[in-house]
């Protein structure tokens, strides 16, 4: 009886010590189930990442990275574009592109366009904002209006101003109808005033985009603040100089950037109206232009890859100081706020 007992007492140790181990394994088997539906969240979360940029990946590398390497790789040839490159010429494209005065001529053309692009555009576009922000009368319609020139194609923009502007052109005849003859000028073959034309033509195309950019930050600025300068006493210009002007800061800066990136790489309006060669005489001549020039009209495809590599070195240079030392407050604050 004794030993039965025993083994019954011992039975039931056994068995009371067999649920503890039971619970031991359903307690950690929530956690296990958590960290495999983690794991299963993040492949989830590769997956879906993969599918939806790896069509953008793919074009980019295509169309961007691709071209670039090649270029690079022509730009130490001197090749005539058919056939495979054999004439190797090592740094001497590129040494011959720092050292020509013409290269160094169409550079400053370049950053005298970037500068002009800034001084004009930038106050001009402001001034127009705050007036079109204004309740008045037919306000949409003037920014549908301004917004135009800048939908339009470079090409049809070009033809229009290079016909308008020629020697017997419709600005010439307007002036002379208008009795100020005395204003006729060589619009687009007169070094000291082409430079200026084409500011002008440029400032009335891209003008629309830098008012339509603003005047989206101006929206996001809260009119509770300039109310609330209004009760204090301020007047509308110290509104804008202390309240609105701050604020439209980030939109400014990023209007900026663009228009320096465009600025490099202008192209298809200096080509349409003045050519690759007239350009070089009227001193409108650019980067993109001297690219095409000595590249592809003089047959010289490897001469045209290493300038095609420097300005998109002189472009990526610029645009990474501009982001370090300009863009580094905006960017701050939306990694901060994208990390919160």
């Amino acid at each position: 009886m004794s030993n039965t007992l025993g083994a019954d007492t011992a039975t039931g140790r056994q068995s009371q010590g067999t649920p503890g181990v039971g619970g031991a394994a359903e307690s950690a088997s929530p956690a296990s189930l958590r960290a495999a539906a983690r794991r299963r969240g993040r492949a989830k979360m590769r997956l879906e990442i993969a599918l939806l940029s790896g069509p953008a990946i793919i074009v980019f590398l295509a169309f961007v990275i691709f071209p670039v390497a090649l270029a690079a790789f022509y730009g130490f040839y001197r090749w005539h574009g058919y056939g495979a490159p054999t004439d190797w010429v090592g740094l001497n494209n590129y040494k011959l592109i720092l050292t020509d005065p013409a290269f160094q001529q169409v550079l400053w053309h370049n950053g005298l366009i970037l500068v002009l692009s800034l001084v004009i555009q930038g106050p001009l576009a402001i001034t127009l904002a705050l007036l079109l922000n204004q309740k008045i009368r037919g306000r949409s319609i003037i920014r549908v209006l301004m917004f135009v020139p800048y939908v339009i194609s470079e090409v049809i923009v070009g033809t229009g101003w290079s016909l308008m502007l020629q020697s017997s052109g419709a600005v010439n005849d307007l002036l002379q109808h208008m009795g100020l003859g005395f204003l006729q000028a060589e619009w687009l073959s007169n070094p000291k005033l082409a430079i200026w034309t084409l500011m002008g033509i440029i400032s009335w195309k891209y003008i629309g985009f830098a008012v339509i950019l603003m005047l989206a930050g101006l929206q996001s600025i809260p009119e509770e603040l300039s109310e609330a300068a209004q009760i204090d006493g301020a007047s509308y210009w110290q509104i804008q100089r202390r309240i609105t002007l701050p604020l439209l800061g980030p939109t400014i800066r990023i209007w900026a950037f663009l228009s320096i990136i465009g600025s490099l790489q202008l192209f298809d309006l200096v080509y349409i109206i003045w050519g690759p060669y007239v350009a070089g005489t009227a001193g409108t001549s650019t980067m993109a232009i001297y690219m095409v020039a000595q590249g592809r009209n003089a047959g010289n495809y490897g001469y045209g890859s290493a300038i095609a590599v420097v300005m998109f070195l002189i472009s990526l240079v610029v645009a990474l100081i501009y982001q370090r030392f300009v863009l580094r407050r905006d960017l701050r604050g939306a990694v901060t706020e994208g990390a919160a």
